[in-house]
């Protein structure tokens, strides 16, 4: 299949092209029929997510899954052997015994837990893999309890790699409304006038802090598209479902609905902090975006990370990246300043200031209590309290 280039309506996409490997609706029915017959590969969640991005242009210019030249090049040196800057491996992960089935030059099916057909792959290369090395170079760590790296020790032990069709969507329901691939938000963005576009990422409901500096960045731009990640996240994580409906209210009482757009993400959350957030910064430009924010601690998890080294790494590649990155510092409510603050505008000591942790909020709303109004908007609260009581039924 031939790649197709979009235009773009607003920045170009990373590497200049917005990549698009979806079977055209005039050849589906056909290109079903053949996939009926090739060898099937059933894959996980986290790797149907990255087939959906790597269809869509979210990882453009990618086009399928990396081979061994790319997989090296970006674990050491975080650009693609092209040289272009590419920070996190996008990889098809299958195990050994199961590799042995598949030949190289080979078509194959692209399989969901479900049994239904996404897509397919043209098996161009077979290779192994250091699974310390992977975790050390993406995640800073070996440590068994940070969740990317179970993930790595969890997944296969050879990585299939070519470029990839996909034939039919993973659904998104409940959240279909909100779903929208790179291109038709770049043609949304057109027809709403917006050249200028800041780019919002969360894997958690949004709290006063994260309302400030929104807020502060809407002052600069046309609009925020807030674009929350709804593909596999730990255990302990809010379920998208909830995060999505506290999202929903709180556009539609304390943000110009003119000036917001929600539109999901469909990726798994990798919690590869200062790495993950030079990726989510690519592909929000892919989306469209002119600009993005990174705040404290982004994409990280526990203590791996530094409160700010995403800001700093982030920094080194910015003129690469492409986009306007908005670093803002940790925000809080300060109790004299009566206002949401941080350090830079706030003179007063922490014991005037209202934050709490994620973990620490996910404690009181499991619990039916809400954290202090001036942490959250007290309508947020209670749709998550609502939700996650429900969610433990």
């Amino acid at each position: 299949m031939k790649t197709q280039e979009i235009q773009p309506s607003l920045i170009s996409p990373h590497g200049g092209e917005l990549m698009n490997r979806e079977v055209p609706n005039t050849e589906k029915s056909d290109a079903l029929k053949k996939a009926e017959t090739l060898p099937a590969l059933t894959i996980s969640e986290w790797s149907l997510s990255d087939l959906e991005l790597l269809a869509n242009g979210g990882f453009s210019p990618l086009i399928g899954f990396m081979k061994q030249k790319d997989y090296l090049n970006v674990l050491e040196h975080m650009h693609l052997a092209n040289g272009l800057l590419w920070s996190i491996p996008i990889t098809l992960p299958v195990h050994y015994e199961k590799a042995k089935e598949f030949s190289i030059g080979e078509e194959l099916v692209l399989k969901g837990k479900d049994g239904k057909i996404y897509g397919t792959l043209l098996l161009e290369e077979k290779y192994s893999y250091d699974k310390l090395k992977e975790a050390e170079k993406v995640y800073g760590t070996i440590d068994h309890t940070h969740p990317g790296v179970q993930k790595i020790l969890e997944k296969g032990e050879i990585y299939f790699a070519g470029p990839i069709r996909l034939l039919q969507k993973p659904s998104h329901h409940p959240f279909t409304a909100f779903h929208k691939t790179p291109q038709e938000t770049r043609e949304m963005f057109q027809q709403l006038g917006w050249k200028t576009v800041v780019g919002f990422q969360t894997r958690n409901p949004v709290h006063r802090a994260h309302e400030y500096i929104q807020k502060i960045a809407m002052e600069n731009v046309d609009g925020l598209l807030l674009n929350p990640l709804v593909g596999e996240t730990k255990a302990d994580d809010v379920p998208a479902e909830v995060r999505m409906k506290s999202y929903q209210i709180l556009l539609e009482k304390y943000y110009p609905e003119d000036r917001v757009k929600l539109v999901i993400y469909p990726a798994a959350m990798r919690y590869a902090g200062p790495r993950e957030a030079i990726m989510h910064a690519l592909v929000r430009k892919n989306y469209g975006c002119t600009h993005f924010i990174i705040g404290r601690d982004h994409a990280g998890v526990g203590d791996f990370y530094g409160t700010y080294e995403a800001q700093e790494l982030v920094g080194k590649f910015e003129a690469e990246i492409g986009i306007t990155i908005l670093k803002f510092e940790h925000a809080f409510y300060c109790k004299c300043c009566e206002s949401m603050a941080t350090s830079k505008t706030c003179p007063h000591h922490e014991k005037d200031h209202i934050h709490l942790s994620g973990t620490k909020v996910r404690e009181l709303l499991r619990k039916g209590e809400k954290p202090p109004r001036e942490f959250s908007r007290p309508e947020v609260a209670e749709v998550l309290i609502v939700g996650l009581q429900s969610s433990k039924d």
